[in-house]
């Protein structure tokens, strides 16, 4: 991006903003032609109207105010595969930052330095020649504090705000950073002046790294909520907020569901009128639905009636009983939601088995144990902490079924699990014999 201009006298010729394709004449009867970078020392009238410009053209089209004085500086990622290295992102996922403008300047969170100079872009424009004075930092993981140093170094004066463990986080991730005399620690309960915001800290370690903490902003009633009530998608990308969320919640939360229920009980004490989250849109209405999803969530409770049924089948035996499992529940008014692991996003699988009040495993012994397939699911469900939930288990084998075995194992790992009987055994292929004990299964399963 260069501007094109001349002082005293304000005479610009050009503006360009590259980046979007954009390009402006102004015509002048002085004929000047500095190029200057925007990033760089430039005349803060200049500064000024090419804000001014920048914003009248909505180039960011995530570009929305929190209110008059909270602006949305994040960016999308359409371009990551796996967010995490392991969740798939279909829709990308969005890095959420917000900017504060008052007699003091705040930055809350950085970015993922995969978008770096794309948030920059975003922060110039609200800035307007300002410099900001905080950098307030609520989450040290790297997809939110990536760009750390390079706005350390752009604004030395700037103060970054965290907990003490994110202070102490900081040399960590960035080495070669001298942070000595430029951090400010908070605590529980702690505020920080801006003018008419005043900034209240609260602890939330474990949603879901230690260090992590929440921000109320007394004057527009808006929680920086960190990652919690945060999604999948891009911003770019509208959908329905609970699908991409309760897969979100559970792989990145789901262990923590105390944690979560402590911050939840700090929240209530809080008169909320918008949420703003790390990932995914702003939450200004109908707020309840959201903490309530939140509440059922890290309870481990079932959100919706319904039975589950996760497969793992070889060569077809075992998914056409997990199939006819699924005909007699629901000819019982059963809802079902059937699943093959072997081709079943595993993020999705592990999130309907939160979502439903019921479980059946179906799986294929294999090496003297289960289906490798089924024993990462499980693996999953153990670590995210599922609990509370009545368990179905239908096992196949050709010689020696050891596959339920393996399976009542690791559910009895899980706390308050109740496993159904009968346990079905098939061998190789579901016959007529076996009926009447998939019948039984699916009548303890809709008790």
């Amino acid at each position: 991006m260069f501007v094109d201009y001349a002082t005293p006298g304000l005479s610009i010729t050009r503006i360009r903003f590259n980046g979007y394709n954009l390009s402006l004449i102004v015509r002048h009867p002085l004929d000047v032609g500095t190029k200057v970078s925007i990033f760089g020392e430039i005349n803060r009238t200049v500064s000024a109207l090419f804000c001014i410009f920048v914003k009248s053209l909505n180039v960011n089209n995530q570009n929305m105010m929190i209110s008059e004085t909270i602006k949305y500086i994040g960016v999308d990622d359409t371009d990551l595969d796996l967010f995490e290295s392991q969740y798939v992102i279909p829709n990308g996922v969005s890095y959420n930052s917000y900017l504060i403008v008052d007699e003091k300047v705040a930055i809350m969170d950085s970015v993922d330095s995969r978008k770096q100079e794309e948030w920059f872009v975003n922060l110039e424009r609200e800035l307007c020649g300002r410099t900001p004075d905080y950098l307030v930092v609520q989450h040290m993981e790297p997809d939110h504090a990536g760009s750390i140093a390079a706005v350390v170094e752009k604004y030395p004066q700037m103060k970054i705000v965290a907990s003490a463990k994110a202070v102490q986080m900081l040399s960590n991730f960035f080495s070669k950073v001298d942070f000595s005399g430029r951090t400010i620690s908070v605590k529980e309960g702690d505020t920080l002046s801006l003018g008419a915001h005043t900034l209240q800290f609260a602890m939330a370690p474990m949603v879901h790294w230690p260090e992590a903490m929440v921000t109320y902003d007394m004057l527009d009633k808006v929680i920086f909520s960190a990652d919690a009530f945060g999604k999948f998608g891009a911003l770019a990308h509208e959908e329905e907020w609970a699908d991409e969320a309760r897969r979100y919640y559970i792989n990145i939360c789901g262990k923590y569901g105390p944690s979560v229920q402590t911050l939840l009980k700090k929240l209530s004490n809080f008169d909320i009128a918008c949420i703003c989250p790390l990932h995914g849109p702003v939450l200004k209405k109908n707020l309840g639905y959201y903490i309530s999803l939140y509440n059922t969530w890290s309870l481990y409770e079932p959100e919706s009636e319904g039975v589950f049924i996760a497969y793992a089948s070889i060569y077809g035996g075992t998914a056409a009983a997990a199939y006819k499992l699924q005909e007699m529940l629901e000819a019982k008014d059963e809802k079902c939601v059937v699943a093959d692991l072997s081709r079943y996003d595993m993020s999705e699988a592990v999130a309907n088995a939160f979502k439903y009040g019921k479980l059946v495993v179906a799986a294929a012994s294999y090496d003297g144990g289960v289906f490798p397939v089924m024993h990462d699911f499980l693996h999953h469900l153990q670590i995210k902490g599922l609990r509370n939930r009545r368990v179905g288990i239908v096992e196949n084998g050709s010689w020696a079924p050891v596959a339920g075995r393996v399976m009542r194992s690791m559910l009895e790992q899980m706390k308050q699990m109740e496993i159904a009987e009968p346990m079905v055994t098939i061998y190789s292929r579901m016959k007529d014999e076996d009926l009447p004990n998939i019948e039984a299964l699916a009548n303890a399963m809709a008790e």
